[in-house]
């Protein structure tokens, strides 16, 4: 860890917050907030999300199930690993994950462990995205998409992973870092 002195900021102190927008996974708050140095008054925007999961689901011949799908935000293409929003229903980020991969994919594994979890972007959203390792996974099923997705599954060497994020065709920020989170699993 750092040899840093403790911070000397402070919170700043939220005096009100309203929703002026929602839908069905964010709402976007506005929040009035003071600042504890100028205790100037300012307006943030946040977006109100649930927790999100990731997956890289590696074969027993150390290949990654990936996935491609229509993104809306960039219009084009990915490469990425299952994952998605954390339902109510889901008991655990860990199943949310493997409910995904599931979905997504048709693969599954009983060996499944945590990765790491991360804010995606702190100053604009609260929310976290956890990130799973499944094992030795196995097509089991046919995967089985709600109404606005749908997915091609490829198959990668895992060894090939670092090429295909320099080479720009993994770019989604969020399997990036869970891929980084892979490699430091097997440091020691």
């Amino acid at each position: 860890m750092s040899d840093s002195p403790p911070s000397k900021l402070k919170p700043w102190q939220r005096l009100d917050s309203e929703t002026v927008y929602s839908c069905r996974i964010f709402s976007l708050q506005k929040n009035r907030s003071r600042s504890p140095r100028t205790n100037e008054e300012h307006d943030f925007f946040v977006l109100d999300s649930g927790d999100w999961v990731n997956i890289i689901p590696v074969t027993a011949d150390d290949r990654v199930v990936l996935i491609r799908q229509y993104r809306h935000g960039t219009n084009d293409m990915t490469l990425e690993i299952p994952g998605g929003m954390v339902d109510r229903e889901d008991p655990s980020p860990l199943h949310a994950a493997r409910r995904e991969m599931q979905e997504e994919t048709g693969y599954d594994s009983e060996d499944i462990i945590p990765l790491g979890v991360i804010h995606p972007n702190p100053a604009i959203q609260g929310n976290r995205c956890h990130s799973f390792l499944a094992r030795n996974v196995e097509k089991r099923f046919e995967p089985s998409f709600d109404t606005t997705e749908e997915t091609e599954v490829t198959l990668a060497p895992l060894a090939d992973i670092p090429d295909l994020i320099r080479q720009g065709h993994i770019t989604h920020a969020l399997v990036v870092v869970a891929f980084h989170w892979h490699d430091l699993l097997k440091r020691p």
